[in-house]
């Protein structure tokens, strides 16, 4: 079982198994996997099970992440929000890092054991950054966070 266990003075002790990500807007653009994504995906599913879950709007997400070891969600009901956090609910929100940038994460951002918020060219939004307990200016800040564990403990520390 993957599991990382990152100590965290005066915050908390993280026990993280999976990383979700939201798609577009967070990970990739119009549809594109972002390429500093590419270049750091291979490491995250190393450390994580990772999971990608979307509305797939361009309908380009099971192309674009073939070949890395990432488990695709396309959403499927009208509530995106709620569907987000019931797929981290499943999945142990405890043992969960989720990150995103738009309304629809807010509820994800919030319930996950940790919470980082993207700002990304699509920006982010107030509801996803209120939600989150880091926000990075881009996704390669982001995944870097979770690859290594001291600049979270730089950040987190109290």
């Amino acid at each position: 079982m993957k599991e990382n266990v990152i100590d965290i003075p005066g915050y908390r002790i993280l026990t993280l198994r999976h990383v979700v990500l939201d798609y577009n807007g967070t990970i990739a653009r119009d549809g594109v996997l972002l390429d500093e994504v590419k270049a750091l995906l291979p490491a995250l599913c190393e450390r994580f099970h990772v999971h990608v879950i979307t509305a797939d709007t361009f309908g380009s997400v099971a192309a674009q992440l073939e070949g890395f070891d990432v488990k695709v969600n396309v959403l499927a009901s009208k509530d995106h929000t709620y569907e987000k956090a019931l797929y981290l609910d499943r999945l142990n929100v405890q043992h969960c890092a989720a990150v995103g940038n738009g309304s629809n994460d807010a509820r994800m951002l919030k319930d996950a054991r940790l919470a980082i918020a993207v700002l990304g060219s699509e920006g982010c939004s107030v509801q996803a950054l209120t939600g989150a307990d880091i926000v990075c200016k881009t996704i390669e800040e982001a995944l870097g966070l979770l690859l290594n564990e001291k600049r979270l403990i730089a950040t987190l520390r109290r």
